[in-house]
């Protein structure tokens, strides 16, 4: 029996592997062994590891490594912490392989750990680009620790081939997050409303906006101009969910939460929705609004419109639906105006997402199945 380790460190990643994480689980030759950090375990956001837990994962190990810092230093010596608290438990553990999914600091602790200890990584979501986060670093450098890839489309497959992984040793699986599609089930608006305890009318946004951690783009000053455009649709409902913790996200979440209380029938703010809900959520809503990848990856498949605001994405493919704006009220209002009106599509279009339908965990089961690691791996050069 195989003994598979994931790792997961923030609410949207655990989303996304969700199907992975019980398709491993219900595998009478595999057997998951789950490693929870990051935000997770903080109570500032909403410590999300009971959730999983609720949905019938056993965490194997929980590896603190968050400080309650608010800067580059913080995240700096947070990778550190990381290293040492995934060491102990992978040594404890000894999986056969481990899953890492995207480009977050907490993940790339967790893979130059398993690399010293030669345990294979598989990552996920790897040559994708965004230009204005230090993730489009660290998911490069995951890239590198990693021994099989299974990517989102063929363009980011070609780019990890480029950085030097041989060809069959990376697949197009398609958007892991996509499985929910197929698989999953979804809330009315009514049912959404009596669980957030929120009564919820049409039409509202979704919104999640997170720092920019390369650039010039200041949070606060960019979040209040999204949060004054909001204002320029007052018979919008707004659900805002908290940034993540990267250096400059807690700066935010004052200004979130001042704008919650403000507007109480109006504004609901909220630590995390958790994937059903969140899914729910943006199934039925007039547009999702902010800077998060979701907004690009998975929103698409619901012929939803994204308002995408800022450098934080910058360079990720997107469908026609995905509406950039700059991060001032003018640009954002302008952004909105094209996506409440569905100005972005012909007549009858259908919008074509291109990171896949919705079929990645099976394809991952089969990678982890049929792996044979060697891990004196050699450089791909291509031509």
């Amino acid at each position: 029996m195989k003994k598979v380790a994931v790792f997961t460190g923030t609410r949207a990643e655990y989303g996304l592997l969700y199907w992975l994480l019980k398709d491993i689980q219900d595998d009478l030759s595999l057997k998951l062994q789950l490693l929870v950090s990051g935000m997770h375990l903080s109570p500032e956001f909403g410590e999300t590891y009971k959730q999983i837990e609720e949905d019938g994962f056993k965490i194997d190990e929980k590896i603190e490594i968050l400080l309650s810092s608010n800067s580059a230093v913080g995240t700096a010596k947070s990778i550190g912490l990381g290293v040492l608290g995934f060491t102990d438990a992978l040594s404890r553990l000894e999986p056969d392989a481990l899953v890492i999914l995207g480009d977050r600091f907490e993940a790339l602790a967790a893979a130059q750990t398993a690399m010293f200890l030669k345990i294979p990584v598989i990552h996920l979501h790897g040559g994708e680009i965004t230009e204005g986060a230090y993730d489009d670093a660290i998911r490069h450098a995951i890239t590198k620790f990693s021994y099989l890839h299974g990517t989102s489309t063929e363009e980011y497959r070609n780019r990890v081939i480029q950085l030097g992984e041989s060809p069959e040793r990376v697949i197009n699986i398609g958007a892991i997050g996509l499985d929910h599609l197929m698989r999953g089930s979804f809330m009315s608006v009514d049912e959404l409303g009596d669980s957030l305890d929120f009564k919820l009318l049409q039409p509202y946004f979704v919104v999640t906006y997170h720092p920019v951690t390369l650039g010039d783009e200041e949070p606060e000053q960019s979040f209040q101009a999204l949060l004054d455009s909001l204002d320029e649709y007052p018979d919008h409902q707004v659900i805002l969910t908290y940034p993540n913790a990267d250096d400059g996200g807690r700066r935010i979440i004052p200004m979130l939460e001042s704008y919650a209380v403000s507007q109480p029938k109006r504004v609901l703010a909220i630590p995390s929705l958790g994937q059903v809900r969140y899914l729910s959520a943006i199934k039925n809503a007039a547009a999702v609004v902010g800077n998060s990848s979701s907004g690009i990856i998975e929103v698409p498949s619901f012929d939803i419109p994204t308002v995408n605001i800022g450098v934080r994405q910058k360079g990720r493919l997107a469908a026609r639906s995905v509406i950039n704006a700059e991060p001032n009220v003018s640009s954002i209002s302008s952004a909105l105006k094209k996506a409440v009106t569905r100005q972005y599509k012909l007549d009858n279009e259908v919008i074509v997402n291109p990171y896949g339908q919705g079929c990645a965990s099976k394809q991952v089961i089969k990678m982890i199945k049929d792996m044979k690691f060697n891990p004196c791996k050699k450089f791909f050069d291509t031509k």
